[in-house]
């Protein structure tokens, strides 16, 4: 609900014509304190002293008897309101009886011009108010004027609009207003100042001047210095009048209180005392509010506990009390009381309140009458009733029918209101849509007609949102992006149109909005918007105030910064020194805070950190600390995170791994922590975070992941959801899919390799968008998938052709110096083998001899002294095999734990399969001899002895021992951990399409090469 939200709307305690009240003989006022201009005042000596409670008789035309029978006919002609022989009779009067004048006609005459507007169901225009003040320049209010007379001037010039500043304000008008708001404060705090006995307010009047007051503020009246200090000798006597408060004087009272406290107005101790006062009261006279009233206590609570008021036991009970009263009066609120108490109830739950039966009960109650009376909400209650329905559901309220309802009720009337909404009500409900959109709420067309009726005033009224609004504003946007929301004409124009203003007012953003404004701009680059130099320019400005900032972020506004900018960076946005000094001044307070954030907070954390390092950022002290300490908060709350959350944390701790981190114990606990969770949770994982679930699972293994059962069950549950998502990846997703899926070889089972595969490497193939990283990553996936096809004797041709379409993609994007991307120097390197297809370069491999290959060499030497044998060699541009005895063209690989999965020594990976099918697929037998059977003798002995057998030379004092496997079907074989390059996530490879053939000559030469 925004500051002008209505509170009282026309229940005020009006003046009857006929009351008669003791003068009070207070000494008269000449020059009010706070005045800022002068008024004529007449305060001469009295010419005669009539004694108390006697009436005073005026001798002019236009005496009080006269005002009072013209303020009786509320439908008189303004024009008949402000002839100055009126003004001129009340000035006569106040002239004749001095300070003994209580100033009862000025009240009369002031209730008539209420009257008027009451009638019109307006207040008083521009040009009425401008009339009318040309008779007001001699209206002036004294100290010698009774409570009832003061109370009822200025509560009804506010409610009639005299006091409204209107826009572009007349300076007569402003100075006329100015002069006559300040004699009558003045004579207010004197008479709040008097002794009771001496002066005496009554709880009417304490109530009509504190919401005068507040209504003052809340139309956009300056805060002098005579308004604060008339609010602030008010409140004493709310305490010492607690008692004799009525029910609607306790609504009146505490809604202006909320309204001033929403106005800038310092909860000071009497302000507070005040309000704990009437909180007090609220509970025992609970049955006696009626329908408004209870709208309007919620509205008031919600707003004090919004601005910062604390919620006290008694606060809450009242609370409680109010809303065990809406259902009993559910069918007597109007549209405005509607809107009021959805609005309270759900700042109420924003700021902490629990949602408990009543609140639910006072919910339901009201969401079928929104539906009813759709057709009376104006443009600002549609605003606040959407706005509150979407902060409801944002805090766990669940989209019932009825919810649902109230929501496609309102929306048509945003198209047909549309012209009518102001800034604040634009930026409210984007930001509603955008949070219902984001909940769940389905994308029907009535919403994205109203999205596209809204757009284009952003566009127009772009110069007149705050900072709060452009953050707002900027957010929806995003937010309706992420969820399916096209990037139109309109919303494009809407955001260009808001980006300048972020520069503009760069200074005037608070840390809230400042964490909002990055992350929004950083979702709209990641859906696609274009980074122009708008968003550039905006994003720099931002930047230095984060580090000046640094120490009044939330936990919220720290992860979702540090998000932002990981994002902004991983989609191009160059890492200058703004940028790393924003970083640098977020990670300590990751440490200082960590009890504070929530799942959703230490998942963007640890995705913004793995997602940071992975695009350069230095891995610092500061950078270490914050993974330190966020890694142990995964396991208490590992009940508590959402799939997404899941895929996102598993991937970051994968690619932390990847990027050097180490298995620290706290590493190892949360990824067992959340194993289990991926199976509870598998049916809920969206495309992306299966794609991204398996590549971390992938990854996690390729850095050491023990192969636990409960590891093996997460894979498996993520396995069976691939082919029956298979239309819903994207191109990025199934290069994940492919790749994952062959770097984990042959734990995954070959049928439900074949199955994936045939499922998802057509709409690779289809697709002309690809990246290079994503043809990569798909090439390789490919080629292992051949390769263990090949290995099993299984048909492959169908894969083949995608290898060489895959193929011909890359090499035609190669970079004019290939030198500077390795990855894609082995990857082509590979598949030129494979398909038999010339390589443009020659790659580069480092070559890394390990002992037990050494200690093996040696040994074989020793037992065959004749033997030639050559070590990390590079076969037809492939990675350097161990040991090659060329004039057998046989290949040794010592297969190291890295070369299976999980290093089991059982279960070959997909790296070694490619290494082995491609090294086959050129004519060469290859013997695999996993590095445990290195340790000694005896376990080596079969391997020699096969060796022996292959080479035809006959055994020396031993019987020949026959291998359990032969390389060409069961044989381990895996890459060489010290020959193979490194794995940045696409090192894998398979089977090659065609046999390459070819002379030993032609071998041999290749091998010079």
């Amino acid at each position: 609900m925004d500051r002008n939200s209505a509170g009282i709307s026309g229940q005020y305690t009006r003046s009857n014509s006929d009351y008669n009240q003791p003068n009070d003989h207070a000494a008269s006022s000449r020059r009010g304190r706070y005045r800022h201009t002068t008024v004529r005042q007449w305060d001469p000596p009295p010419r005669t002293a009539p004694r108390r409670n006697e009436f005073y008789q005026s001798s002019t035309a236009y005496s009080s008897q006269y005002l009072l029978r013209r303020s009786v006919n509320p439908a008189q002609d303004f024009n008949a309101l402000t002839q100055q022989e009126i003004m001129d009779g009340l000035v006569s009067k106040s002239h004749r009886f001095g300070h003994r004048y209580d100033g009862r006609d000025h009240g009369l005459y002031a209730s008539s011009i209420k009257k008027y507007t009451s009638t019109a169901k307006r207040p008083l225009n521009r040009a009425e108010q401008s009339q009318l003040m040309r008779v007001l320049q001699n209206f002036t209010a004294t100290r010698s004027w009774n409570w009832r007379s003061l109370t009822t001037t200025l509560h009804s010039f506010t409610s009639a609009g005299v006091f409204t500043p209107h826009k572009p304000l007349d300076e007569r008008v402003k100075i006329t207003q100015t002069a006559l708001l300040s004699t009558l404060l003045d004579a207010i705090i004197f008479k709040c100042n008097q002794k009771p006995e001496a002066s005496y307010v009554g709880a009417q009047e304490i109530a009509n001047l504190l919401w005068a007051m507040a209504k003052l503020v809340d139309s956009g009246q300056e805060r002098t210095p005579g308004l604060n200090a008339a609010v602030a000798a008010l409140l004493p006597h709310v305490n010492a009048q607690k008692d004799q408060f009525i029910p609607q004087h306790i609504a009146n009272l505490l809604w202006a209180m909320a309204k001033l406290v929403d106005n800038g107005q310092e909860q000071t101790p009497e302000f507070n005392g005040a309000v704990a006062a009437l909180l007090s009261h609220v509970n025992a006279q609970k049955a006696n509010f009626k329908p408004l009233g209870i709208a309007n206590l919620l509205w008031a609570m919600a707003k004090l506990v919004d601005n910062g008021q604390k919620r006290t036991l008694r606060l809450n009970e009242a609370v409680a009390a109010l809303l065990s009263r809406v259902n009993a009066h559910k069918d007597r609120f109007n549209a405005q009381g509607i809107t009021n108490l959805l609005w309270a109830m759900a700042k109420l739950v924003d700021n902490g309140q629990q949602r408990t039966p009543g609140l639910n009960e006072a919910m339901a109650a009201l969401l079928p009458h929104v539906n009813a009376q759709k057709d009376q909400f104006n443009a600002q209650g549609v605003t606040n009733l959407l706005w509150a329905m979407a902060k409801l559901v944002d805090n766990g309220q669940e989209q019932t029918p009825e919810l649902n309802k109230a929501v496609v009720a309102l929306l048509p009337h945003m198209n047909s209101q549309k012209a009518h909404f102001k800034p604040q009500e634009i930026t409210n409900l984007l930001w509603a849509m955008a949070k219902l959109v984001d909940n769940g709420q389905e994308r029907t067309p009535g919403l994205k007609e109203a999205v596209a009726a809204l757009l284009p005033h952003v566009n127009a009224k772009k110069n007149q949102f705050i900072p709060q609004h452009i953050a707002n504003l900027l957010w929806a946007m995003a937010k309706l992006v992420d969820n399916g929301q096209k990037q139109t004409p309109e919303l494009n124009e809407a955001v260009a149109a808001l980006l300048p203003h972020v520069n503009a007012q760069k200074a005037n953003f608070n840390p809230q909005e400042i964490a909002s404004l990055l992350w929004a701009m950083a979702k709209l680059v990641d859906n696609g918007q274009e980074q122009t130099p708008e968003l550039n320019e905006a994003v720099a400005a931002l930047l230095p105030h984060v580090s000046a900032q640094k120490a009044n972020f939330t936990p919220q506004g720290i992860a979702n910064l540090l998000w932002a900018m990981a994002k902004l960076v991983d989609n191009g946005q160059k890492r200058t020194p703004g940028l790393n000094e924003a970083v640098a001044s977020l990670l300590p307070d990751v440490n200082a805070q960590k009890s504070n954030f929530n799942p959703q907070e230490i998942a963007n954390l640890l995705w913004a950190t793995a997602k940071l390092v992975d695009n350069g950022q230095e891995r610092t002290p500061q950078l270490k600390e914050a993974v330190a300490v966020l890694l142990p908060q995964v396991n208490p709350e590992k009940a508590n995170f959402k799939p997404q959350e899941i895929a996102n944390l598993l991937w970051a701790m994968a690619k932390l791994l990847d990027n050097g981190e180490d298995r620290i114990p706290e590493l190892k606990k949360a990824v067992a922590a959340l194993l289990p969770h991926v199976n509870a949770q598998k049916d809920n994982f969206k495309p992306q975070g299966i794609a991204n679930l398996l590549w971390a699972m992938a990854k996690l293994v390729d850095s050491g992941q023990e192969r636990t059962p409960e590891f093996n069950e997460a894979v498996a549950a993520l396995l069976r959801h691939v082919n029956t998502q298979k239309a819903n990846f994207k191109p990025q997703e199934i290069a994940n899919l492919l790749w994952a899926t062959a770097k984990l070889g042959e734990f995954v089972e070959l049928n439900v390799v074949t199955s994936m595969f045939e499922s998802l490497v057509y709409r690779i193939s289809e697709n002309s968008q690809l990246s290079h990283q994503d043809i990569l990553m798909s090439l390789w996936g490919v080629m292992v998938c051949c390769a263990r096809l090949s290995l099993n004797s299984n048909n492959n041709h169908w894969l083949e052709k995608h290898m060489d379409d895959l193929f011909t993609r890359l090499e035609n994007t190669l970079p004019d110096n290939p030198d500077n991307n390795e990855e894609k120097q082995y990857v082509i390197a590979m598949a030129a083998s494979w398909l038999g297809r010339s390589c443009p370069f020659v790659p580069h491999y480092q070559t890394i001899m390990s002992k037990p290959q050494s200690d093996f060499r040696d040994q074989l030497q020793s037992c065959f002294p004749s033997l030639q044998i050559e070590e990390e060699k590079s076969l037809n541009s492939l990675p350097p095999v161990d040991l090659l005895l060329p004039d057998h063209n046989m290949v040794i690989e010592i297969q190291g734990p890295f070369h299976y999965v999980g290093g089991d020594f059982k279960t070959r990976n997909g790296s070694t399969l490619l290494k082995i099918a491609l090294l086959q697929k050129a004519g060469f037998e290859v013997i695999e001899i996993p590095v445990n059977m290195l340790l000694n003798q005896d376990l080596m002995k079969p391997y020699i002895d096969q060796i022996k057998t292959r080479v035809d030379i006959p055994p020396q004092g031993h019987g020949s021992v026959s291998l359990k496997r032969r390389w060409a079907d069961e044989a381990y074989v895996t890459a060489d951990k010290g020959s193979q390059p490194p794995d940045h996530g696409y090192l894998t490879a398979e089977e090659h399409s065609e046999e390459q053939t070819g002379k030993p000559e032609k071998r041999k030469k290749t091998n010079s090469q």
